[in-house]
């Protein structure tokens, strides 16, 4: 999967949210922190271990 791709549309807006596996968190996090806009993502845990990113709203 190509997770760049997924937090290039979470910054157009293309996307409002991504939801993450738990299985998926390990790849998805490596792609984040890589990411040069990465301070612009929100991720918000979620009960049984989802991780919901969506853009802050902050401008930064």
């Amino acid at each position: 999967m190509n997770y760049e791709e997924i937090l290039d549309k979470i910054i157009s807006g293309e996307l409002k949210e991504y939801r993450v596996s738990p299985k998926d968190a390990f790849q998805f996090q490596l792609a984040l922190r890589s990411y040069g806009k990465r301070q612009r993502i929100t991720g918000i845990a979620q009960r049984g271990g989802d991780i919901i990113y969506t853009l802050s709203d902050k401008e930064n």
